[in-house]
């Protein structure tokens, strides 16, 4: 015990500084305090556990709906690594890996005009992931960039802006909506579960084509990640309030030409995630190695750590 609160006495100010950045007020500061020491500590030692078992390069995947707080966890867990357990620690999001606006038009034209949008499998670049790992998993590394993208501008950063790996990290976290995702049976694929689906890919020739893309390059880029923490909503409608929150936090941000989604744009635009993420949110929960439950009001309801 005395471990974890040199822990919390050691991350404490870091972390509620990194909250007032990232605009996070939700509760009070005391509130704050309580899942600094019930979750995210905890889960750190978990982490660490693991990374000193395994002996090299840790692997981990943190998914949940749009708008969970992803990056806000995965922010919070590498301040914690780095500062108290002193560890190199690298995040990124899937969502860097999206393919370029130019090259969505053309499978847009090519396969489905809903592969324009960014999102489903099969809209992020595939060789660049798979390049992602095996630069890491090599026995001699070798510095190597990473793309940047920007959502406010719906493409890829020159790469003037990429990242730049100069050194082998000890704990690599992928976060992102559909990491981790499982394809479903083709009986489930024919039947539309909302408006888009319906009436925008009436044939199923879109779903099919993502599942296809979850069956086989995904599974094999997921098989890399050695434990994945699951970010579970309380349901579906929560996305939709989340990602509007998302978007406002997005706009005050934005320093590029404005493409921030309005109100019925965000409605039609979660239309592409839902599949996979009620899917996901029957998957993971069984599956993953740490499932963080959450209220509606984005607070943590209970965290679940399994021995796997």
């Amino acid at each position: 015990m005395k471990e974890r609160e040199d822990c919390f006495l050691k991350v404490k100010n870091d972390y509620l500084k990194f909250l007032k950045k990232e605009n996070i007020y939700l509760g009070s500061a005391a509130t704050k305090i309580i899942s600094l020491k019930r979750n995210f500590i905890p889960m750190c030692f978990w982490i660490e556990k693991k990374y000193k078992k395994k002996g090299k390069t840790l692997f981990l995947g943190l998914s949940g709906g749009q708008g969970t707080g992803k990056t806000t966890v995965a922010g919070i867990i590498k301040i914690i690594l780095k500062k108290f357990f002193r560890r190199k620690i690298f995040v990124i999001s899937i969502d860097d890996f999206y393919k370029t606006l130019n090259d969505r038009k053309k499978i847009s034209n090519k396969i489905h005009p809903l592969f324009k949008t960014r999102g489903v499998p099969f809209t992020h670049d595939i060789n660049l992931l798979r390049k992602f790992f095996t630069m890491l998993k090599k026995k001699r590394f070798k510095k190597f960039k990473l793309p940047k993208f920007d959502k406010s501008i719906d493409d890829r950063l020159e790469k003037k802006y990429w990242y730049n790996i100069k050194e082998r990290p000890e704990v690599v976290i992928l976060e992102g909506w559909c990491v981790g995702a499982k394809p479903q049976s083709n009986l489930l694929i024919k039947k539309p579960i909302n408006d888009l689906e319906k009436y925008e890919d009436r044939e199923s020739i879109w779903r099919k084509y993502v599942n296809q893309k979850l069956k086989k390059e995904y599974k094999r880029i997921f098989s890399m990640i050695d434990h994945f923490i699951f970010i579970k909503i309380p349901n579906f409608k929560m996305v939709f309030q989340w990602r509007l929150l998302q978007e406002n936090k997005l706009r005050n941000k934005s320093y590029y030409k404005k493409k921030i989604m309005s109100y019925s744009e965000i409605k039609r635009f979660i239309m592409f995630y839902e599949r996979i993420t009620l899917q996901m949110m029957k998957d993971l929960i069984k599956s993953a190695s740490i499932v963080m439950f959450l209220k509606k009001n984005h607070g943590i309801k209970k965290i679940i750590f399994r021995k796997f």
